[in-house]
């Protein structure tokens, strides 16, 4: 998805490696793994950029390579800008901007200027908002976390197993019961292998 921010077309990409185990260096102190990763595309030219959380701290936030510096702030307010643009542009909506929290009073128009909320119940008032600009950003709505590297295959199993089971009981609702018989000997092997290990 491409988005203009402060006259530029901004990409926003996700590290294809990420889930095979592969990372890649950051690309400031070359030590670290990337965890925030950019392209840019000016007039067509495209460039990626790749950096460490503490390179991105560092440098208060600014993504490197860019003209006059371009925070990751304005990349988020640009989201939200773009979220608010392509919403109200439907017909019968009122519009983010009328979204208030009763809370503290914070409207969604503040919140997408700001970047951030004003108290943790405006995550319950905008979260209509919030989900696809979560989905968006992120690829998900759901948060699974960091995975430790020493304990990374156990914990990929075990997701595994869960993932299978919610399978299974979808199967046998819809009373698929030799694909959910497959399912739980699949399960019952990680199971066993986890064990072993």
């Amino acid at each position: 998805m491409l988005l203009k921010i402060n006259g530029l077309d901004v990409g926003i990409c996700k590290n294809p490696d990420a889930e095979g185990g592969a990372f890649m260096l950051c690309q400031e102190c070359n030590k670290r793994p990337a965890t925030l990763h950019f392209t840019k595309i000016v007039n067509g030219e495209k460039t990626e950029f790749h950096i460490c959380e503490t390179c991105a701290k560092e440098k208060g936030e600014m993504i490197p390579g860019t003209p006059n510096g371009f925070s990751i702030h304005s990349l988020l307010s640009g989201m939200l800008d773009f979220e608010s643009s392509t919403k109200s542009q439907s017909p019968g909506h009122s519009g983010p901007q009328n979204l208030q929290c009763k809370d503290c009073g914070m409207t969604y128009a503040q919140f997408s200027k700001l970047g951030r909320f004003g108290c943790p119940s405006c995550y319950q008032y905008f979260d209509s908002r919030l989900d696809p600009l979560f989905k968006r950003v992120h690829g998900s709505t759901s948060h699974v976390g960091k995975v430790p590297v020493r304990t990374g295959g156990r914990l990929k199993v075990k997701r595994q197993i869960d993932d299978l089971k919610k399978e299974m009981q979808q199967h046998i609702v819809q009373e698929e019961f030799e694909s959910a018989a497959e399912l739980r000997d699949q399960i019952r092997k990680l199971e066993k292998e986890m064990i072993e290990e």
